[in-house]
């Protein structure tokens, strides 16, 4: 079966082209502290080999930057590099890597008086200097807050979409400058329409797509189906991540499902018509990390996945985060949302903080706070 693609422009990432008609590509991305040193450059490894043509790494400090060159020579893989709040590290890890991505909401946090139009062209001129591509990546729980003051509180998509097409006419305007786009949400309906609207005016942008905490296996690999199915069916993606909630060790899981569905979509093998439940409950968790800033996250997930069994009849949702990049506002749309931090857990109700447990407190904690959930919204 041959599928249908956009006719995208070619953007190359090391070894690997996406776009303009190449193969797909599967990315994923390592879960080990970066300054672990000997279990990231396994973890690469071991990406590698389940077929990843692409591995990204966060960098959160000069320390992480420090530990990427030692990364960089032990490693052959296409490295990409997730620059989170501090813009100005791009020079230090850029020499090492092979793409740069960056979040436009995430590019307000330093240096808060200069124009986000001088920062990314900051970004342009060092990826240029080093022969880096550069991802455009829009998060739905991280937007630029002056694209989401434009719009009713309940409209994430249309935010999204302006952020992503005037980042990339500004780096349209920049010569030499290659880059691909990315628009997650934890909804894979979102997802498809975001894509789908962002294609119709950019056919020409590649795009990585991917829905961001998509959560455990198996209902983290259905959401991600979902919204691949769609989109590549209709000739749109370029590169994809399947962001899963595992355990270090299964990392590579995220690879061997991305190949399989993308195989499955070639062959015909479509599912979609396996759509979610709008009237159960809904658990979406954020993809273990290297930014996790506590391992037990993983394990609190699962814990929470197994607690809330007897409550999957209720049109809920519960969000585990296991970080401080999506935690504080990615837990604010969810009824229930725990935000995972180094020794204790944010407990947010309807995005208003209920307090910080232990991570031996919250799960009981959190039984409370949604059995009082269930029972209120049987009384209305």
């Amino acid at each position: 079966m041959t599928l249908p693609r956009n006719p995208t422009r070619a953007v190359r990432i090391g070894s690997v082209v996406i776009g303009d008609h190449h193969p797909i590509a599967v990315q994923s991305m390592t879960a080990t502290r970066t300054q672990d040193i000997d279990a990231t450059v396994a973890q690469v490894q071991a990406l590698c080999q389940a077929g990843a043509d692409v591995v990204r790494i966060a960098v959160d400090s000069a320390a992480d930057a420090e530990a990427l060159a030692e990364i960089r020579r032990q490693v052959s893989a296409n490295l990409s590099v997730d620059l989170q709040e501090n813009y100005r590290l791009a020079e230090r890890v850029a020499p090492h890597v092979d793409k740069i991505r960056y979040n436009p909401g995430h590019l307000y946090h330093h240096e808060r008086d200069k124009p986000w139009q001088d920062k990314v062209r900051y970004l342009a001129a060092v990826a240029g200097e080093h022969d880096c591509a550069i991802r455009i990546g829009v998060n739905c729980g991280s937007v630029d807050p002056a694209q989401k003051s434009r719009y009713a509180p309940q409209d994430s998509i249309s935010p999204m979409l302006d952020s992503a097409w005037e980042h990339c006419e500004l780096l349209d305007a920049i010569e030499g400058a290659r880059y691909c786009v990315s628009l997650k949400d934890s909804d894979p309906a979102k997802v498809i329409e975001a894509n789908r609207r962002f294609a119709e005016r950019r056919p020409d942008v590649p795009l990585h797509l991917g829905v961001t905490e998509a959560g455990m296996p198996p209902d983290g690999i259905i959401k991600t189906r979902i919204a691949l199915e769609q989109l590549i069916g209709g000739g749109i993606g370029d590169t994809i991540r399947v962001s899963l909630t595992v355990p270090n060790a299964r990392k590579a899981e995220e690879i061997v499902v991305g190949r399989q569905i993308l195989a499955d979509i070639a062959a015909g093998r479509v599912r979609s018509v396996v759509k979610l439940d709008p009237q159960s409950l809904n658990l979406i968790s954020c993809p273990s990390c290297s930014r996790v800033e506590n391992e037990a996250f993983v394990d609190l997930a699962q814990r929470v996945q197994e607690m809330t069994q007897y409550a999957r009849r209720h049109a809920l949702t519960i969000a585990v985060m296991g970080c401080r990049v999506n935690g504080p506002g990615e837990t604010d749309d969810a009824d229930l949302g725990l935000w995972c931090g180094p020794h204790f857990v944010n407990l947010k109700r309807s995005g208003q903080l209920v307090g910080a447990f232990s991570y031996d407190e919250i799960l009981a904690r959190l039984r409370a706070e949604l059995d009082d959930l269930i029972a209120s919204r049987a009384a209305e």
